[in-house]
């Protein structure tokens, strides 16, 4: 095939770079070596619109045994073992086809946590869709819970925890973020290394076939109107191969046959290969030639670029080549010899013994363009965080505010997404979904992990830095709300164009303020993704850095939920409630509005907030604990008293000062938990909060039929439960 502009073009590749390609080989590449630098040098796959950015992250720690590099972070957890994790971004074909999109989120994401050899115990997922009145969202957000639902029930890994926000900038563009999270031996951590030079590289898993072609280069450009057109770039999953390779892998790690693996994800046998032999600083000879396909006629332009799922790329010790060919093909997978490692740092790709493409290794990995695009902070920033309080008049009839918050789709009740989990599976799971964190079993050690995703895309459009530094201390938040120590972080990059200025200042804004708590927290950030060009037609998406957060339990037995548990027991608030309503969920429901500056937040506060609610509940103090978030106050009272134990009252008489009574009843401030605890170890929870210099005050006791908050809210369980707990499975019909 000739390569032409619009050749050149559709590969997503500017002419620049296409220049830099010729003077890399030396000369004009073919049509094989143009679509593997197309994927490659995508921003999917390079990163080159954000490295200079991602630098700034604090990526060491104690306890950190793998940082970002790999396919995902390890995290050290003592008694010879380690937990490792990583999520995912799969935006763009979930909005295209989102069954198939967001199952085979979940396939990739599951595939970089065993390739390490680790053993998957858990998933969690960050979803964002778009208004309640746009009438794809109800298509779109059934879609996706069920492709979540089809893979990870077939494959057996429970799926725990997530988050779902409907905002109307998601319209177009829906996002989900896949998260998983593994347990592994350290002394039996692999890599994705294609080390030792003539050792065999073997193929394995799913044939491959034309699906996902072009994948990683859809995932680096904006949609125009539409965006169907694309469907035949989205993968096909298949979680039952998944779960026998899955198997058949941690069967051969049982070996010593194993010097390298990788899973073929973006940009498929490409990438895997090139990163391989990257990593080693070695070369690697394949043949597509020996590929198993499950179509006839395919090229190798298309062998090279399927993202076809449920496939691995193994480099095994020479001579073991029958024992690991043995161990897969027990298992009814495809399982076979497509190549070698070199000397060369090269990657060259035959077809049938006839050569194809010839690259150097580097120029696929290391050697990409590298891009400082121009930053600016929007004209438009300074309008959309102007509110003048005063003109917003105060209800008159808080109850019927407070029926409209609950009734909100950014609040109710998850159940009807997360019924429709297996979140038991494996029996791992003591704290099931609808709790701060959710928090699993590591059998045979009394320790337990706790696991949240969280992002407030609303504080991060209104002002990046805080609004990244309140993502991460909020997941810190919940983790410690649940008795568990936050040990590290990995994230999901979400934003809308690179190339425009105002999208690369709420970037590295975004990426500067999770930093800087990051830093105070002690939290290093061990993996991530990102997913830049989410937007249509010129309109972008909120800006959304999710945060995905394992914290380490030394004792299982010492975990908390946010649910009350006892009547007569005495309700305490930590931390002080400010007069702010800006960029608040309340402001939104009730006047339409995302305006504002979102909560402050003082980084030393929350530190010391977070250590004493660990303290207190590791002496067992606390029975339950609940960070103030999202409907501040109000909403977590209601949380906290529909138990799936059976709902159970309280009554509450918070002091306002000054403070407009909105927001002290639905204002978002930070660094705040709400507990509850015996009247006997009301004084014992003050010495600590006092040591720490944390704000401490009993606000009221739990008990009754019906919540009752300074006589401004006063409704019966019932109403609330019903407001609350059905609001998202009438909309999803």
């Amino acid at each position: 095939m000739e390569i032409t502009p619009s050749v050149i073009e559709e590969h997503g590749l500017t002419v620049e770079e296409y220049r830099r390609i010729e003077s890399v080989l030396g000369r004009e590449p073919n049509i094989v070596e143009l679509g593997i630098f197309s994927v490659m040098w995508s921003e999917h796959c390079s990163y080159k619109s954000s490295k200079v950015h991602l630098r700034n992250f604090p990526t060491k720690g104690p306890y950190v045994l793998q940082g970002p590099g790999e396919n995902a972070g390890i995290v050290d957890i003592g008694d010879g073992l380690a937990v490792c994790f990583k999520m995912e971004s799969h935006n763009h074909p979930s909005f295209i086809e989102p069954y198939q999109g967001a199952a085979t989120g979940v396939g990739g994401i599951l595939r970089d946590i065993f390739t390490m050899g680790a053993r998957p115990v858990a998933t969690l997922n960050s979803l964002r869709f778009g208004s309640k009145d746009n009438p794809k969202t109800r298509y779109l957000l059934g879609g996706v819970v069920a492709g979540i639902a089809g893979y990870g029930n077939c494959i057996g890994v429970p799926t725990v925890g997530g988050e779902v926000y409907f905002h109307e900038s998601y319209d177009n563009n829906c996002l989900v973020n896949a998260m998983t999270v593994g347990i592994v031996r350290k002394d039996r951590i692999f890599r994705g290394t294609a080390a030792g030079v003539g050792n065999p590289v073997i193929y394995v898993g799913s044939r491959t076939g034309r699906d996902g072609i072009h994948g990683a280069t859809m995932a680096s450009d904006s949609f125009g109107t539409g965006g169907e057109e694309r469907r035949p770039t989205v993968q096909v999953g298949d979680p039952f191969t998944e779960k026998l390779l899955l198997e058949a892998c941690l069967e051969a790690f049982k070996t010593d046959y194993i010097a390298g693996i990788q899973d073929m994800g973006a940009a498929g046998l490409t990438s895997s290969s090139a990163e391989m032999a990257a990593r080693a600083a070695t070369g690697m000879e394949i043949d597509v030639g020996l590929v198993p396909r499950r179509e006839e006629g395919m090229t190798p332009y298309e062998v090279m670029l399927s993202e076809s799922q449920e496939r691995m790329l193994l480099v095994v010790k020479k001579g073991s080549e029958e024992g690991v060919l043995e161990i897969f093909r027990k298992w009814d997978l495809e399982a076979c010899i497509i190549g070698r490692v070199t000397d060369t740092r090269r990657l060259r790709v035959l077809d049938n013994r006839i050569p194809v493409a010839d690259i150097p290794v580097d120029a696929l990995t290391e050697d990409v363009p590298v891009y400082r695009r121009p930053s600016q902070r929007p004209k438009w920033q300074d309008e959309a965080i102007s509110l003048d309080v005063k003109s917003i008049p105060e209800p008159s009839d808080f109850n019927a505010v407070m029926l409209r918050l609950l009734s909100s789709l950014n609040i109710s009740s998850r159940k009807w997404i997360y019924r429709q989990y297996d979140h038991m599976v494996r029996t791992d799971t003591v704290v099931l979904p609808g709790s701060d964190a959710a928090v699993l079993r590591i059998k045979g050690t009394d320790k337990g992990l706790a696991v949240t995703v969280d992002c407030n895309s609303r504080y991060v459009y209104l002002d990046p830095f805080t609004g990244g530094a309140i993502a991460v201390s909020e997941a810190a938040r919940n983790i410690s709300a649940s008795g568990a120590e936050p040990v590290a972080l990995t994230d999901c990059l979400n934003f809308g164009n690179p190339e425009r200025p105002e999208v690369m200042w709420q970037f590295e804004n975004a990426i500067m303020g999770m930093k800087e708590a990051c830093v105070k927290l002690g939290i290093p950030v061990i993996s991530g993704n990102v997913s830049f060009y989410n937007e249509t037609s010129g309109h972008s998406i909120y800006p959304t850095p999710t945060v995905g957060m394992v914290g380490v339990l030394k004792d299982l037995k010492r975990h908390t939920t946010v649910w009350f548990k006892e009547e007569g027991d005495a309700i305490a608030l930590l931390g002080e409630t400010l007069d702010e309503i800006g960029g608040s969920e309340y402001l939104k429901v009730i006047y339409s509005r995302d305006a504002g500056l979102p909560p402050r937040l003082d980084l030393s506060v929350e530190k010391n907030l977070q250590d004493a609610c660990r303290e207190a509940i590791r002496a067992g103090i606390i029975r339950s604990a609940h960070d103030l978030s999202d409907g501040g106050l109000s909403v977590a009272m209601v949380e906290s008293c529909l138990s799936p134990q059976g709902p159970i009252g309280a009554v509450v008489d918070v002091p306002s000062g000054n403070i407009r009574k909105d927001a002290l009843l639905f204002g978002e401030s930070q660094s705040r938990i709400m507990v509850s605890l015996m009247e006997k170890d009301v004084k014992k929870l003050g010495d600590i909060a006092r040591s720490r210099g944390v704000p401490f005050r009993v606000i009221g006791r739990v008990g009754g039929s019906s919540l009752n908050i300074n006589g401004l809210v006063v409704l019966p369980l019932e109403t609330i439960a019903d407001a609350w707990g059905n609001a998202l499975a009438r909309f999803a019909g």
